[in-house]
């Protein structure tokens, strides 16, 4: 009788659902072990959801910037006023709900091909049993929600339990008026007044989001500027279209506690002031999903942060043990989970397989305009840790740009002062998500900006920033220039 070998992946997230795709294909025997619906947090409360909610704030957005200068007349619009009444609104209620439905709709897609795929889908909560066996094995025991319990053998387990939102001690999100990222989408009417805590990505998107659909936002950022950990002339960007949309940025700004006084909530900053507004916000990152799971017991060392330490091939420091997605801490995003987990995959069941590449990933904050980076950054330039040259073209130059009303953005590639060979760039645009995959190409294939000049481009388009980035890298190399 031939072997098969048995994979038990906890948690059903990307780096779950596409190595239990990726492991069933190549023979092995899987079960995913999952206790809220593949997909994970990614899906279910994070990415699917407020990208699908996004959708509409730009809808909002372009309508509200652009539509008069584009000459579109809304019919009752008031021109004899002197700041006429917003023209366009939005029922939250309806939007939430279309929210809920296409994540859910999302998730019974994975759950459909995960076991079309051939993969067994157990719901309940999974942890590791001890060290391994003297053959090798595994022991990981599910615990279902009526306390019930199955203990499953296993050669390889992989961990993909994502993260939680992190709460602020003494501003506990209740669901109705302080909220995370996971609750917002209960909400029926539009926040009148809403403080958004945290300038990150999350912090970010969902301010420039309901600011679209209508709420009045404030936005407290502890650090200097909006995005700190992106690249700064893209911050600068959109901090500055955050404000003349009209939205309060607080800078340097650090929220020590959120409570609610009646159908209000009360923001205290840590250098006393005091903020009011209908609602609160808590986008203050993100914990990882690794306690109570048995992985010291089983030798998988955790950092201090509790994310789980991990090698370039998803690997743990306990043998048969391999790790994926938030709750390694590499990189926040859901291809970078479904990438770690197809390596861990390709590499137990002795697939080929290339390491993890951190340099090749692309990555969108989903705001208006989107920013998108991929490969080297800004501060690994000024750092020195690559010598590299910049161009940065503003998109007010693009003829496109100009027809369609975009006064915001630019393009932004970083190459080799010898070879020209493209080692990173910045778009910021609208859909910057769709226009970064020329440059990641080049990226990751080590393409030259005068390979990039050289290719044809339409005319007019968004794209023929890109080219024309290339093509005033190429022209200062060849003048001598770097």
């Amino acid at each position: 009788m031939e072997y098969v070998t048995r994979i038990v992946i906890i948690g059903g997230g990307p780096g779950g659902y596409e190595a239990a795709l990726v492991a069933a294909q190549l023979g092995a025997e899987v079960t995913v072990v999952d206790c809220d619906g593949l997909g994970g947090a990614s899906v279910l409360t994070d990415c699917v959801p407020s990208k699908t909610l996004i959708a509409t704030a730009e809808v909002m957005t372009t309508f509200d910037s652009s539509y008069e200068e584009l000459g579109i007349i809304v019919a009752d619009d008031t021109p004899h006023i002197d700041t006429p009444a917003r023209v366009v609104g939005v029922d939250l209620g309806k939007v939430n709900r279309r929210v809920k439905r296409l994540a859910l709709a999302q998730s019974h897609d994975i759950t459909a091909s995960v076991t079309r795929a051939g993969a067994r889908v157990l719901r309940g909560r999974g942890r590791l049993e001890g060290q391994q066996d003297v053959d090798g094995s595994r022991k990981v025991v599910v615990r279902a929600a009526d306390g019930s319990e199955e203990t499953l053998v296993a050669d390889a387990v992989l961990i993909a339990t994502g993260g939680h939102p992190r709460e602020v001690p003494d501003a506990q999100p209740d669901g109705e008026r302080i909220l995370n990222w996971t609750q917002v989408y209960d909400l029926d009417e539009l926040p009148e007044e809403l403080i958004v805590v945290g300038s990150g990505v999350t912090g970010a998107e969902f301010a420039g989001a309901y600011q679209a659909l209508g709420s009045n936002v404030t936005l407290v950022s502890s650090r200097d500027r909006v995005l700190p950990g992106e690249d700064p002339d893209a911050a600068a960007v959109l901090e500055d279209v955050f404000r003349r949309r009209g939205m309060n940025v607080m800078s340097r700004s650090r929220a020590a506690s959120a409570k609610r006084v009646g159908d209000r909530v009360e923001v205290t900053l840590a250098d006393g002031r005091v903020i009011s507004g209908s609602h609160c916000l808590m986008a203050v990152g993100a914990i990882p999903n690794s306690s109570g799971m048995g992985l010291e017991e089983a030798g998988v060392k955790l950092k201090d942060s509790g994310h789980i330490w991990t090698d370039k091939v998803s690997r743990t420091s306990a043998p048969g043990v391999y790790a994926a997605g938030d709750v390694t801490g590499i990189f926040a995003l859901a291809s970078v989970a479904a990438m770690q987990g197809r390596i861990a995959m390709y590499h137990f069941l002795g697939d080929a397989v290339q390491p993890l590449n951190l340099k090749a990933v692309s990555a969108n904050v989903f705001t208006d305009p989107e920013i998108a980076t991929v490969g080297y950054s800004q501060a690994d330039v000024d750092a020195g840790k690559i010598d590299a040259r910049v161009v940065k073209l503003p998109l007010l130059r693009n003829p496109r740009a100009k027809m369609q009303g975009i006064r915001d953005g630019f393009v932004k590639i970083f190459c080799r002062p010898g070879t020209g060979i493209v080692v990173g760039g910045v778009v910021v645009a609208p859909r910057a998500s769709e226009l970064i995959h020329p440059i990641s190409i080049a990226v990751d294939n080590n393409l030259t900006v005068e390979q990039i000049a050289n290719a044809f481009t339409v005319y007019p388009s968004l794209s023929g920033s890109i080219a024309e980035v290339a093509r005033q890298l190429h022209t200062r190399k060849t003048a001598g220039e770097g």
